[in-house]
């Protein structure tokens, strides 16, 4: 059976305030594309549909559009909800919409009741264990405690247990949305440490021919039979050296799996540039950066004037600037604790300017600003002490 493995749309969501609307949009169509040329038998949708529990009208009309295309093309899809979506909103109307070939699977009972495919080798059961909020969920297992590992692990022994049930020669596909041991995390996704511990073992999985994950948004494979898609879009610059792509997978009479990454249009290259401004405006091996949506980050001891200004006459599409001075070396190896002790307010306030204004001192005026500052905060606290209680 051929399977085609998404997640992490994110539908809604921005780059750096630029909307990424038509992107998704593109995205979306490429999907349905792919669904036809490639024969794809069932689409895989791993989580995080829209990027917010309460979408735009814009990004639930993408939504809608691709339900629709999806259902008029007769191959059966499963979506799940991910950490993102709202599990109830995202699930209204499931049960007609699965009428359509249309399988949502947003409630965590539901988690043993595969979605059950046929090919000419026999039945797959497809498992849809939506997001896991552990304080949500642990009761609806039966647990009195426990973080993800837990109740993900007591919702996969209720999904062994139905295939176990099932005719010899089942073959089980889960879609989970998880952080999974060994996965590799990118600066857009949300953190969803509990007590401390985010992660779950890959052993979770035991007993599953695919696991299709989603929540990383970076491609990546745990086992051969366990991949993250990642998200089809970048949606911050940690995400500069990612390819973005999809699962194509070919699940064997045997279970075994075989997989080729599919690539996602890219709206506009990403990168990342780092040094002084001049450098940065005068350097001809930068030209290949002049359409990219870009991050600075400057290195000028003292900062320059405008750089947001003189950046966009080079690169238009700066959409993040940071600062990191140069300093001497072996400043930066001395902690802030060591470089005050033993100073006086007035010294350490001086010293405070320089820093975050590296490259000058202060001048007459302003060292008086800040005597006839620090003066009055000593009167005021002289004058507060000397109330009667």
């Amino acid at each position: 059976m051929r399977l085609l493995h998404t997640s992490d749309w994110h539908l809604g969501r921005s780059f750096h305030r630029e909307s990424l609307h038509d992107a998704q949009r593109a995205f979306l169509d490429h999907l349905v594309a792919v669904v036809e040329e490639y024969g794809v038998e069932a689409v895989l949708v791993s989580g995080d549909v829209y990027d917010r529990a309460l979408p735009g009208l814009e990004a639930v009309a993408l939504f809608d559009d691709v339900l629709h295309r999806l259902a008029e093309s007769g191959v059966p899809t499963v979506f799940i909800s991910g950490n993102h979506d709202s599990a109830r909103r995202l699930g209204v109307g499931a049960g007609l919409i699965e009428k359509a070939g249309i399988h949502l699977r947003t409630d965590p009972q539901g988690c043993a009741v595969p979605v059950l495919l046929a090919d000419e080798h026999g039945p797959v059961a497809v498992y849809g264990l939506p997001y896991l909020e552990p304080a949500l969920t642990r009761e609806r297992f039966g647990l009195d405690k426990g973080g993800h590992a837990e109740v993900l692990h007591a919702a996969m022994e209720r999904v062994r247990a139905d295939l176990a049930a099932r005719p010899p020669g089942t073959r089980a596909v889960v879609l989970a949305h998880a952080f999974v041991t060994g996965g590799e995390p990118s600066d857009s996704e949300r953190d969803i440490t509990v007590g401390g511990v985010a992660s779950v073992p890959a052993s979770v999985f035991d007993g599953v021919h695919y696991a299709a994950l989603g929540h990383l948004h970076g491609c990546q494979t745990l086992a051969p039979h366990l991949r993250y898609s990642g998200s089809p879009l970048a949606y911050s610059f940690s995400e500069v050296h990612q390819r973005k792509t999809m699962w194509l997978v070919d699940l064997a009479a045997d279970g075994s799996v075989s997989a080729e990454r599919i690539d996602c249009p890219v709206p506009r290259p990403l990168a990342r540039l780092r040094g002084r401004l001049e450098q940065l405006l005068d350097d001809p091996e930068l030209a290949v950066h002049e359409e990219s949506w870009v991050q600075v980050t400057l290195t000028d001891p003292a900062r320059p004037a405008n750089p947001m200004e003189e950046l966009r006459r080079r690169f238009p599409h700066t959409l993040q600037l940071l600062f990191e001075p140069e300093r001497p070396p072996g400043e930066e190896q001395q902690s802030y604790a060591d470089r005050v002790s033993g100073r006086a307010d007035l010294e350490i306030a001086e010293g405070f300017v320089r820093h975050v204004r590296p490259g000058g001192e202060l001048d007459e005026l302003e060292q008086g600003w800040l005597r006839e500052a620090f003066e009055s905060v000593r009167l005021a606290t002289e004058h507060e002490q000397e109330l009667p209680r």
